[in-house]
């Protein structure tokens, strides 16, 4: 854990900053700059919890905001102790605490037995710039809190990060949601991860989710979700370029000389853009390359070497192969538009579902044209599967799209991923 302190900026500051305006202690706009507002909070932070008031984020106050972040604490079970009185004490409730724990006998508490006790916060911000690693973090608080999800990995990228993916449900009707194939559209995972998190709530309550029953599509469908496809470009974007990435020196060539990766970046960090690199008319897109003044690497719309060059497209490809999937969509950001089709390939129901996506989101249901017609993980998908495939592009603007549209880009979507399981 790195030290925060006044002149802190990036990430880490944001994901600190949100965190305590949840929590009470007011520091004002999240915009990931450390400045007096938020050290006077981290400082009221440490004086509540009896930590030494220095306004710095050490160790010590890090673990402890950690546990927050993650949304959950455990706790060793003591004599005297009832589920009522642990949940009183944590601020939480008893069918919390019951739903994180599947094997405990609530009458009949073991003494010196630890479990997981969920905090009342949601687990998934949405106001914060979304990081590989703010992902993975929140994957662990949602595992813990929802031990009937399942997580795993599909792969790797290319510097080594996991590929997660999430199941949820049980029933025979797989489908397939993806994002972040693009560096700069993050914001699509950050959509998925919420999805995540208030399709598992709503599954564990009993409560329906903008009026879809959770319980009856957990029942009927298997839904896999992969929030992020290219967790290397998303942190180039984000966190920047640091000097002991293995491609660093190539990175700035490739990026017309600059250190800058925050306003143009959508490819891996190999600088090829996965969208590209699928096995769907992939050497028309390659011949296309020239016309835009690709020629090699860089920071969008090169190919590659060959179709599934980059182990990101090709993990998802082989996960693909694997699940029988009747559906997929891609989520990419920007322009409210849902792409269908591929070559003539796509079926009447799949027009038709389309249409049912566009009236639930608003958006317009359109064809692509030129160099984004080929090579695309949907084109792929329709090309060999001859299933729905669509991709999705959400929010209005140029990329990459500020969080701040999040609650609006959900509201579009909320119901084409409930809808997308049943259809």
């Amino acid at each position: 854990m790195q030290i925060l302190k006044i002149g802190s900026r990036g990430t880490a500051v944001m994901e600190i900053q949100a965190l305590l305006n949840k929590l009470g202690y007011d520091v004002g706009m999240v915009d990931g700059i450390y400045g007096p507002k938020t050290a006077e909070a981290v400082k009221k932070f440490q004086r509540f919890f009896g930590l030494s008031p220095t306004g710095v984020v050490n160790d010590d106050t890090y673990k402890l905001m950690n546990s927050f972040l993650i949304g959950y604490d455990t706790y060793r079970i003591r004599q005297g102790d009832t589920l009522y009185i642990i949940a009183r004490r944590y601020y939480t409730t008893v069918q919390s605490i019951i739903t994180a724990n599947p094997k405990i006998n609530p009458n009949n508490l073991q003494v010196g037995r630890e479990i997981i006790i969920p905090y009342t916060m949601e687990v998934v911000y949405t106001n914060i710039d979304y990081t590989y690693d703010i992902m993975k973090k929140d994957l662990e608080g949602l595992k813990a809190r929802y031990p009937f999800i399942e997580v795993a990995s599909a792969g790797t990228s290319e510097l080594g990060k996991q590929l997660y993916y999430v199941k949820l449900g049980n029933g025979p009707n797989k489908i397939f949601y993806n994002a972040s194939h693009h560096a700069i559209e993050w914001i699509t995972t950050v959509l998925l991860m919420k999805f995540i998190e208030n399709f598992a709530k709503a599954y564990a309550t009993g409560q329906p989710l903008e009026g879809y029953n959770a319980r009856d599509i957990w029942n009927k469908s298997s839904i896999y979700v992969m929030p992020m496809v290219n967790p290397d470009g998303v942190d180039l974007v984000l966190n920047g370029l640091d000097r002991s990435n293995p491609y660093y020196n190539n990175l700035i060539k490739w990026n017309n000389g600059s250190a800058n990766f925050s306003k143009t970046w959508s490819a891996n960090i190999r600088g090829v853009d996965l969208n590209h690199n699928y096995d769907a008319l992939w050497q028309k897109s390659k011949e296309a390359e020239k016309i835009y003044g690709v020629y090699g690497p860089g920071p969008t719309r090169y190919s590659g070497t060959a179709p599934e060059s980059e182990s990101e497209s090709k993990a998802v490809a082989d996960f693909t192969r694997k699940n029988n999937f009747r559906l997929v969509i891609a989520y990419h950001s920007q322009g409210e538009v849902i792409y269908w089709e591929f070559q003539k390939l796509a079926s009447p129901e799949a027009r038709k579902i389309g249409d049912r996506f566009s009236k639930l989101s608003g958006y317009e249901l359109g064809e692509t044209y030129g160099i984004t017609s080929f090579a695309g993980y949907k084109d792929w998908f329709i090309d060999k599967f001859r299933k729905p495939g669509y991709t999705i592009e959400v929010g209005l603007g140029v990329n990459p799209l500020s969080i701040s549209q999040f609650n609006v880009i959900y509201k579009d979507n909320i119901k084409v991923l409930l809808e997308g399981a049943l259809v």
